[in-house]
């Protein structure tokens, strides 16, 4: 594969291919130009590409012809810049980074914007590195973005390893990194914590773009304190104002289409309906479970979306190509097909239906008709990245009992807080609700649809064990759910129907050393095993997504109609995101920032 040299180190090569003057190694004939830079279609044309970029972008690039040039006929399709995503946690695919390009390279994304905080939460910096060099080693453009907040809300959480600006300053000089990971603790942006400012003034001394996080309904002043503290973007809207406002502000709304996140629909009328130039919007995933990967698509997915919610193709696709090329500086490389940028390509029959049908990348054809061509790297991890699953010692029923307190003895009933999931959005609802007392603890609920939830710590050891109720899994016979993959400290999450199957589900899943499982009618029922971090698998994105879908096809077992309840659950101790969460310290309000009783 043709290395990807810097635009300046090839310009005369560049330069002699267009005239003419030596051969091109590769040209793309007679195609439809989609041109993300001035919004044209234009037919007939050809690419000409030498090495790594492209030369030459024409009607007729027949004088680049030489005796070794490989012609591909494009006749008929259309010639579209490779899907760039935005933002995104290769972490949620449960995959490595290798094996999440395997997945999504051949349906046309050429490029991604990763952060990867959730292996920083359980390694720090090494965990960074870890991904970053993975990522050097892809045939597509993997930018690493350094992750600003670890642990997302100090004070309320306890990962397994902290960041602050002295690492920050580290990784801005590391090849790869690409800016600062999403600034998640809004609270501490407006109130001008000192560390956290620190690390926004890091990545914008050396002019690297700051990713933003702002996830409250809020736009008064604490939202425009937000903005003027150095965040540029934003995924976390919901509502066509959340993306007006953004805009407006200045920072680039980015509107995600993940496994469980559906927020372009909603905030695309700002586009559709309110008027805005979208030229300042750009379209994300986030976060994409192995089986959406596999089976629905990547950036492809996310464009055929976004179409059907009434964007012009071509502005969908200047929303994943050029558009997000701009916001990280990188136009020069990417996000457009024109002279000297890199030759990632994608061909299709369809705008509307995209399903890419050849990928180029960087000048080498990688994958046809979704079948790679090319060979990708093995890449190990060390053995204590393999063993990070530490409860310091079984957990028994007695860990998952919610007694009452003695105030309330005398009580046949109590209230207590409950987090209350919502049907594929990252918020949650804060509910109080009556509960049954029975020996003086609190019971799950099924008749009004509320299970046990607890947060087991896996980092230090230290035994502890936090438990609260949650709405909304649906869950109508004994059984639990278990998850390593628990934003964003990644403890272990467990939600069950009783105190006998939560126990035996994360003891089972201490013993695999992390991942997903459910537990249900007395047996462990089906598994996904994610050794690396207790996040990812070392198996291929196919095989992930099979056991995927067999955990998810036992959470129907157990009654949950949740679409992508794993995405649900993996939220539910995410203590920067209202309403309501848990953690190790307990019940979170996340509209207040502070612990609270379960029980009142």
């Amino acid at each position: 594969m043709p290395p990807r040299q810097p635009w300046h180190a090839v310009s005369r090569e560049l330069v002699d291919c267009a005239m003419g003057r030596v051969s091109a190694d590769l040209i793309i004939q007679g195609g439809r130009w989609v041109c993300v830079q001035t919004g044209e279609i234009l037919p007939d044309i050809d690419i000409a590409i030498k090495g790594s970029r492209i030369a030459y972008v024409g009607p007729d690039a027949g004088h680049t012809l030489g005796p070794a040039t490989r012609v591909i006929d494009a006749t008929g399709r259309y010639l579209t810049p490779g899907l760039l995503d935005a933002h995104m946690h290769v972490e949620s695919g449960m995959v490595t980074v290798t094996e999440f390009v395997r997945a999504v390279a051949p349906r046309g994304t050429t490029g991604m914007f990763v952060d990867p905080h959730e292996i920083a939460n359980i390694f720090g910096l090494k965990g960074v590195r870890l991904m970053v060099d993975e990522a050097a080693l892809q045939p597509i453009n993997v930018w690493v973005q350094m992750p600003s907040c670890v642990p997302s809300a100090p004070g309320l959480e306890t990962p397994g390893a902290r960041i602050g600006p002295a690492e920050v300053r580290e990784a801005m000089t590391w090849p790869g990194i690409i800016g600062l990971g999403e600034v998640m603790n809004f609270p501490a942006v407006y109130a001008s914590e000192p560390g956290l400012h620190a690390e926004i003034a890091e990545t914008m001394r050396v002019g690297r773009t700051v990713g933003g996080h702002y996830a409250s309904p809020d736009l008064g002043v604490a939202f425009h304190g937000y903005a003027a503290g150095g965040p540029e973007d934003d995924h976390e809207g919901t509502r066509a104002e959340d993306a007006i406002m953004r805009a407006r502000q200045g920072l680039r709304p980015m509107l995600r289409l993940g496994s469980a996140w559906y927020d372009v629909a909603s905030q695309v009328k700002a586009i559709t309906e309110a008027g805005l130039d979208p030229r300042r919007f750009i379209l994300c995933t986030d976060d994409s479970h192995s089986g959406t990967l596999v089976n629905e698509g990547h950036m492809d997915r996310v464009l055929r979306h976004a179409i059907a919610q009434g964007l012009a193709p071509m502005t969908a696709l200047q929303m994943m190509t050029i558009n997000t090329a701009e916001h990280f500086g990188v136009s020069r490389d990417v996000g457009l097909i024109a002279p000297g940028r890199y030759a990632d390509i994608v061909l299709t029959r369809e705008l509307t239906d995209f399903r890419a049908e050849l990928v180029v990348a960087a000048g080498e054809v990688i994958a046809e008709d979704g079948r790679w061509l090319r060979d990708l790297p093995r890449v190990d991890y060390p053995v204590e990245v393999m063993r990070s699953v530490h409860l310091g010692r079984p957990v028994t029923t007695a860990d998952f009992r919610v007694p009452v307190p003695e105030k309330l003895a005398d009580q046949t009933a109590v209230t207590a807080h409950v987090i209350g999931v919502i049907e594929n959005q990252a918020p949650t609802r804060h509910l109080t609700l009556q509960l049954a007392v029975k020996e003086g603890s609190v019971a799950a609920d099924p008749a009004q649809d509320v299970c046990k939830v607890a947060l087991v710590e896996r980092h230090a050891g230290t035994g502890g064990v936090q438990v609260g109720f949650v709405q909304g899994f649906g869950f109508d016979r004994p059984c639990a759910i278990a998850s390593t993959v628990a934003h964003d400290s990644h403890h272990m999450l467990v939600v069950g129907t009783d105190d006998a199957h939560m126990a035996q589900a994360a003891n089972a899943l201490a013993a695999c050393d992390g991942g997903m499982l459910v537990a249900r009618d007395g047996a462990v029922r089906a598994t996904v095993e994610l050794p690396i971090a207790g996040l990812m698998s070392n198996e291929r994105a196919e095989v992930v997504a099979a056991k995927a879908e067999a955990v998810l096809a036992e959470y129907r077992a157990c009654g949950c109609t949740l679409h992508n309840a794993n995405m649900q659950l993996s939220l539910l101790a995410l203590v920067v995101i209202p309403e309501l969460r848990i953690s190790d310290i307990g019940l979170v309000d996340v509209t207040q920032f502070r612990r609270i009783e379960v029980l009142s």
